[in-house]
């Protein structure tokens, strides 16, 4: 690991190594290889149900002879052995709707993976930005505290002249001051940033993540907003699950209503028993003769009529309720993905205008802090006109920065939504 920490971790390098951590997904793979297992189970059940039983019984005391209709007083043996195979012939279609809802888990199981990546790596960029962000403002304290200080010696030098007053160095002092717990609470902050970051990875918390902060978002390549039809846009993990759910709560809603349909099942067997007297001193047939002797082969058919099951009629009115709520929630679904990547491109054409404008700003706030620097070491400027515009400084270079970080991460999900693009790239 501190070999791995020796190169600065890229958005794309912490998605890609969360993806490989995650608990979320480690989970969800582990339930894709159960909806196999359930959809071969699902498989076997339309073979013959086999079984095979053995009994032994020893009896001893009073009894009733059935011959003589008398009491005696024996002791016996029993042993039974018995094989048989049924297998349903027609059961309202419940065993095949199992085998369509087992495959179903199977086929959606990837789409339930699909979706735990998608949102860990949503999560992991959403923790990125801000750790990024946070450290990054690290040097913009770290500048402005050296600008304070750097004044804070000319104004005492320039107080031993006499041309500044003692009230012009205590508030500066009372700057430094400022500008020092900024910046001690600015690292702080990026600490707790980077320890989220580490467990949305789930990342070890002692070792070193140094992170790659050159994070741009470039113009998005996009069709002007009203030729994009986003009810056309590519279904999404949530949709697919959504509509992977309502299937199966169709399959729920043919099965229930299965049970109140007769059942014909067939089954075939054979059996045997040996006897024993151990009161009597006559002797028995051998364990090998009676095995042979009393073997009997059987077949037969049952067949099931349900008449009343109050029960059985709940369920099945409840499965068909279950379907209603489910199609409902592809609706849900569907709108929430349009709405979704309405909301990215709004939010990334916001973010992409205000970066645009407050870089402007900020380019105009830099050079009048430059001037009123100036101006204050000229004598023409009071000190709290020079800490007005430090702070406007500082605040349009933060604000600067926190745009240019959402506008990167939106654009992610802009090129998700509106160009089908993967949210990470392998790196």
């Amino acid at each position: 690991m501190v070999g791995a920490a020796q190169r600065a971790w890229t958005m794309d390098r912490c998605v890609s190594y969360a993806l490989k951590h995650a608990t979320e997904v480690r989970r969800q793979n582990i339930e894709q290889r159960q909806k196999r297992v359930d959809y071969r189970t699902a498989l076997l059940d339309f073979l013959p149900q086999v079984s095979a039983q053995i009994g032994g019984q020893y009896s001893w005391g009073r009894n009733i002879d059935p011959e003589t209709n008398t009491y005696n007083n024996v002791t016996t043996f029993n042993n039974n052995y018995s094989l048989s195979a049924s297998m349903p012939l027609f059961d309202g279609g419940l065993t095949w709707n199992a085998l369509r809802k087992a495959r179903l888990a199977k086929n959606s199981s990837a789409t339930a993976v699909q979706k735990a990546r998608d949102d860990k790596a949503i999560d992991v960029m959403r923790k990125f930005v801000e750790a990024v962000y946070a450290v990054k403002s690290i040097g913009l304290m770290q500048a402005k505290l050296d600008d304070s200080q750097a004044l804070l010696r000319k104004t005492r030098r320039l107080y031993e002249l006499g041309e500044k007053s003692r009230p012009d160095v205590v508030q500066m002092e009372s700057q430094v001051a400022e500008d020092d717990y900024n910046l001690l609470h600015q690292r702080n902050t990026a600490r707790l940033a980077l320890l989220s970051l580490k467990s949305a990875m789930n990342y070890p918390a002692s070792d070193t993540l140094t992170l790659d902060t050159a994070l741009t978002a470039e113009p998005a390549v996009m069709p002007r907003r009203e030729a994009v039809d986003f009810t056309a846009i590519a279904p999404k993990p949530d949709v697919a699950i959504a509509e992977a759910d309502a299937a199966a709560a169709r399959l729920d809603w043919k099965m229930q209503r299965a049970t109140l349909l007769p059942s014909l099942y067939l089954g075939a067997g054979v059996s045997t028993s040996y006897y024993k007297n151990l009161s009597s001193g006559m002797a028995a047939d051998g364990f090998r003769a009676q095995m042979r002797n009393n073997l009997g082969e059987y077949v037969y058919l049952t067949l099931s009529i349900p008449i009343f099951s109050p029960g059985s009629w709940r369920s099945v009115k409840r499965a068909k309720t279950d379907y209603h709520l489910a199609l409902l929630d592809v609706e849900d679904a569907r709108r929430k993905l349009e709405d979704d990547a309405r909301q990215a491109v709004t939010d990334y054409e916001g973010y992409a205008a205000e970066v645009r404008q407050m870089r402007r700003k900020s380019a105009s706030d830099s050079l009048a802090y430059r001037q009123s620097y100036r101006k204050y070491e000229e004598g023409m400027l009071s000190t709290f006109d020079l800490h007005e515009a430090s702070q406007a400084y500082l605040e349009s270079s933060l604000t600067l920065l926190q745009l240019q970080m959402m506008a990167a991460i939106k654009l992610r999900l802009v090129n998700y939504y509106i160009n089908n693009t993967p949210l990470w790239t392998s790196d």
